[in-house]
């Protein structure tokens, strides 16, 4: 028996899922619960292998043509005059890379679920839900055209909504699902505004290797109009910063923590925050034309970074932590991108989703140890009792915080490395940018060392201080995902190692990000690139044994009295800046007020008052008078009809 084509398989690849979400989300009652999880998993497992089978298919033809793709055009979406888009999928190395993440990491959430939402009474609509996100997400990386990476892009966007407020009935959750819609729109309504821009530009169609070709001619208006471009790119990344959680729509994704789990995990590794980033590398060949709009990415990617992580410093419940770690290693993939370095942004990316989902799949398995809590500061001692979950989830610390030899170690330094010596051959933005932003990755990085330490401690180490719970080690479907994910986060930093001999990452991607490199003048060596690996060991080491002497060593009276001392900083950051009540007082409250101010006045008072309910008082008023004129007495018509035939005689003479 033959393999399929690459192109059938790209077809089960974005079909699968969707077929599990239609079967779970329709016939639910009568689905037996086992039927349920072989559906639910089954369907991104299938799509997975799919992945699998036509990526190894497509490598060979990669081998012999470098920039070697595959196209499937599914059928024709739009004709509309000399608009011509087609409903196609694209297999490059950035959608491979993509798609096995995706898939891959998929799969283990899903299954992870099945241990973590057994009892839920909503047990197949989780699953439904987590199946569309899972279609929803390869839609958007498998994408030829922008307008159907935008239709995923908005799908992920409504199956964040179902997900995170999944609980509907508490109403906290389903505030926070609420906000995560509101919020994309706003970034979601930066991205359209770019598609109708370069919609007019390209001719009517947004396909992207149209696009790569238009801006390859040196007498397009992508080349000879600066500003355009750089309006289409700020547009673009206003998108990106509400997917991928940057400054200033940051702020969805810490509340996201109130859906289950496994969704946090589905959310915050291998999907919805990464769309931006992704989006970035794949128009990389535009922004590189716009370096302002690339310092503006750069810049705000660094100060996300270290903004979110000093917030993580704080933070006590469990969930949160690794929701600010979230968006400030999202920092550090925008500023890889910024700074033009598009495969690190990238392999940061692919090590960060294997980290970030161990992450939180093991606190999901300690939440469902300790009956639901959730505040560090009331655990402590799990390491003997539940050791699969604690060794998964210490080898996931260690890769976050930069430790030599696993994942976040070679993703993040060659981050750090490139975003001090890559500069825009352009010569528009000022070089000691870069310095300031490595001294703000660099700073992060110090704190992800901390604050993840910190949460390990007082989660593992000592003694118990909460004697209610009973931990006890959660079942194998939940601790073979951790197993799984923790050896990817140890070892997947291996594809980039930093000698180009070697990196098999940089090779893979070459093709997608090679034109757009050329723009970047690299100034670095090897040598300063090996110093820099260990400035950031040194970090990394310094940021865990402060972690170590403040939670372990010496004792909880020290980072009592630090609080203490320092009481308005620990305040300020306790209360992440108090961004929430700056955007309440000057956002949500006025246009309330306003929102009041049209309902009451214009809604109420002028259109149904004068132009709907006005009318139809007055012509009830009228019949109300023509009423009381039928009253059924007949003197009373043959005197009205009297004085009526004389009123008219009167008139006429």
């Amino acid at each position: 028996m033959s393999m399929p084509s690459i192109e059938t398989l790209l077809v089960v690849v974005v079909l699968a899922p969707l077929v599990g979400a239609v079967l779970n989300g329709l016939f639910s009652r009568f689905l037996k619960h086992s039927t349920v999880s072989l559906l639910g998993v089954g369907a991104p497992v299938v799509a997975f292998a799919a992945a699998l089978l036509a990526v190894i298919q497509w490598l060979p033809l990669r081998a012999s043509l470098p920039d070697a793709s595959v196209t499937v055009m599914l059928f024709k979406w739009i004709e509309a005059g000399p608009i011509v888009i087609d409903a196609s999928l694209y297999l490059d190395p950035l959608s491979a890379v993509m798609i096995l993440v995706v898939t891959g990491i998929g799969s283990l959430i899903h299954l992870y679920s099945v241990g973590y939402m057994h009892d839920d009474s909503s047990y197949a609509r989780y699953f439904s839900h987590l199946n569309l996100f899972t279609f929803s997400m390869l839609l958007l990386v498998l994408g030829r055209s922008l307008l159907l990476l935008f239709v995923g892009w908005e799908g992920v966007g409504l199956c964040s909504y179902l997900l995170i407020g999944f609980w509907f009935t508490d109403m906290d959750k389903a505030i926070a699902g609420k906000k995560a819609f509101i919020v994309n729109r706003i970034g979601d309504f930066g991205f359209l505004l770019a598609l109708f821009f370069l919609l007019f530009h390209l001719n009517g169609t947004l396909d992207v290797p149209s696009l790569r070709q238009a801006v390859a001619d040196p007498t397009s208006v992508f080349n000879t109009d600066t500003a355009m471009v750089t309006l289409v790119t700020l547009l673009l990344f206003v998108g990106a910063t509400g997917k991928s959680a940057q400054i200033p729509l940051y702020v969805w994704l810490p509340d996201a923590m109130a859906g289950p789990t496994p969704v946090s995990a589905l959310i915050h590794a291998a999907t919805m925050v990464t769309a931006g980033v992704y989006m970035i590398a794949r128009l990389n060949f535009l922004f590189v034309l716009a370096p302002v709009s690339m310092a503006v990415i750069a810049s705000v990617g660094a100060v996300t970074a270290i903004f979110a992580a000093s917030i993580g410093l704080v933070q006590n419940d469990i969930k949160k932590v690794l929701a600010y770690s979230t968006v400030s290693q999202l920092g550090y993939m925008i500023l890889g991108v910024g700074v033009g370095a598009f495969g690190a942004g990238v392999f940061h990316l692919m090590t960060h989703a294997f980290f970030k989902a161990c992450l939180f799949l093991g606190a999901g398995s300690v939440i469902h140890a300790m009956a639901g809590e959730q505040d560090i500061r009331k655990m402590g001692g799990l390491a003997k009792k539940m050791p699969f979950t604690r060794w998964t989830f210490l080898i996931s610390t260690m890769a976050i915080a930069g430790v030599p030899f696993l994942s976040g170690f070679f993703s993040k330094d060659e981050i750090l490395f490139k975003t001090l010596t890559y500069h825009h051959v352009s010569g528009v933005v000022p070089e000691w940018l870069s310095v300031v932003w490595f001294a703000l990755a660099l700073g992060a990085a110090l704190m992800t060392a901390m604050y993840m330490f910190r949460l390990y401690f007082l989660t593992f180490s000592g003694e118990q201080r909460d004697h209610h719970a009973h931990p006890h080690e959660s079942p194998a479907t939940m601790t073979i995902p951790l197993v799984v994910l923790a050896i990817g986060a140890a070892l997947a930093g291996y594809l980039g190692l930093p000698d180009p001999s070697l990196n098999v990452w940089e090779h893979l991607l070459a093709p997608v990000f090679g034109a757009a490199e050329e723009s970047i003048l690299a100034t670095g060596s090897h040598a300063l690139e090996l110093g820099l690996m260990g400035v950031s060991t040194v970090v990394a080491l310094t940021g865990i044994g402060l972690a170590w002497w403040l939670y372990r060593g010496a004792g909880q009276q020290v980072p009592a009295r630090i609080a203490a001392s320092m009481s308005g900083l620990h305040r300020l950051l306790s209360n992440k800046y108090y961004v929430d009540e700056i955007y309440d007082t000057l956002v949500i409250r006025p246009l309330k007020a306003y929102a009041h101010f049209l309902w009451k006045w214009i809604d109420v008072g002028l259109i149904d008052g004068i132009m709907v309910n006005g009318p139809a008082r007055l012509l009830s008023a009228v019949g109300g008078a023509g009423r009381r004129l039928a009253t059924g007495d007949v003197q009373g018509y043959a005197a009205a009809l009297v004085v009526g035939l004389a009123v008219i005689v009167f008139l006429f003479l």
